[in-house]
């Protein structure tokens, strides 16, 4: 599978699923076309993650901040199931918000508590999670971004 680090389509995909469905830009405007997939992946200040349409998702995207922040490098990120980014009595409350996301198309100022590869786990805070959705209406999966988290 084609890694999507530094794919300018799926950023495109990314930031116009964004302003479209959230209303704001995810990219800063004196960011280039052409240099926002590189920012979002190396250089974005906030988590930014996304993951596929499966039954049981898995991530398909995860910057370098999603990256040090739960301590994956990139293939471990994109084999991972995102339910497993949570633990098991954190899945259902997981659950409900990205069924309230496929219903309402995003979900603002989420706090849910999540678990880094090490164990460590930390409170993800003010996260909007929304639903990738082309240009042909196509649903592509969710992406997840926050810039606030703290140790649990």
């Amino acid at each position: 599978m084609k890694s999507l680090a530094l794919d300018t389509e799926f950023a495109e995909l990314l930031a116009d699923s964004h302003l479209r469905l959230v209303g704001a830009p995810l990219v800063e405007r004196d960011i280039a076309p052409a240099d926002a997939a590189r920012w979002l992946y190396e250089d974005a200040p906030f988590v930014l993650l996304a993951h596929n349409t499966d039954a049981d998702p898995r991530f398909v995207y995860a910057n370098r901040t999603a990256q040090r922040c739960f301590e994956y490098d990139w293939d471990e990120f994109t084999r991972l199931h995102s339910r497993l980014s949570a633990e098991q009595p954190n899945r259902d409350e997981r659950e409900r918000l990205l069924d309230d996301v496929r219903s309402k198309g995003y979900s603002s100022d989420y706090r849910g508590l999540r678990i880094a590869k090490s164990g460590r786990r930390f409170w993800i805070e003010k996260a909007i999670v929304w639903n990738l959705v082309d240009r042909a209406g196509v649903y592509r999966g969710q992406a997840a971004r926050f810039a606030d988290w703290t140790d649990a």
